[in-house]
């Protein structure tokens, strides 16, 4: 049970996405609404000559690469607490007293799976926000744009998007590996809920129902 408990958010986290794109058939996630959106600013973009784009690039990149410099830190983090794993036994065995070597090393290698998947989703995201800015920049802002640029503009866009919510929702797994240090059972509790709060948030939230409200098809 403490080995499961140690890799289950790891595989929640792993196979959330695959999930969520088959629910995303019946319903339309938050992620898939706000792509409209993704699209009906590059469809406004290319008409106008504003700094405001550039603004708006400038600041989505500025978060990926604050998550991503984070992301970093921790994982050295984690790299450190491989050196002390004798000390951190003995600040938790009076939580889990059974708990061995074995199963720390087990548990902090799915945390540091889960922050390294974290990193490199941060990244390619970076990468393609950066191309979006680059298309954003290389488009003609006259009106004569195609719809084939534009929606290759606001895919690069929104693929950039999904990689960015791929490395936070790392952030709310690596909570419930967190839990597991009280109790296994716990850390099972923490990832169940943690699923539901994703999935309320995807598929049920007051922001989604407000976005779907003026979404264009």
């Amino acid at each position: 049970m403490t080995i499961v408990a140690s890799l289950l958010p790891l595989v929640c986290f792993l196979l959330y996405p695959f999930i969520v794109d088959r629910l995303e058939a019946r319903r339309p996630t938050l992620s898939a609404l706000m792509s409209r959106q993704r699209h009906r600013w590059v469809a406004n973009a290319v008409i106008r000559e504003t700094p405001m784009d550039a603004i708006l690039s400038g600041n989505l990149m500025s978060s990926v690469s604050f998550f991503a410099s984070t992301t970093v830190l921790l994982i050295l983090a984690l790299f450190a607490v491989f050196g002390q794993l004798s000390a951190l036994r003995s600040a938790t065995e009076h939580l889990q007293p059974l708990l061995t070597q074995f199963d720390l090393e087990i548990h902090l290698m799915a945390v540091l799976a889960i922050f390294v998947v974290a990193f490199l989703a941060f990244t390619l995201s970076l990468r393609n926000f950066n191309h979006f800015c680059i298309m954003l920049g290389a488009v003609r802002h006259d009106g004569t744009a195609t719809q084939q640029e534009i929606s290759v503009i606001a895919t690069l866009n929104t693929i950039g998007a999904r990689n960015f919510n791929q490395g936070i929702r790392a952030y709310y797994f690596a909570m419930a590996s967190l839990a597991w240090f009280a109790s296994p059972w716990l850390a099972v509790a923490t990832t169940i809920v943690i699923i539901g709060v994703l999935v309320y948030r995807e598929f049920f939230s007051t922001s989604r129902q407000l976005i779907d409200s003026i979404s264009t098809p």
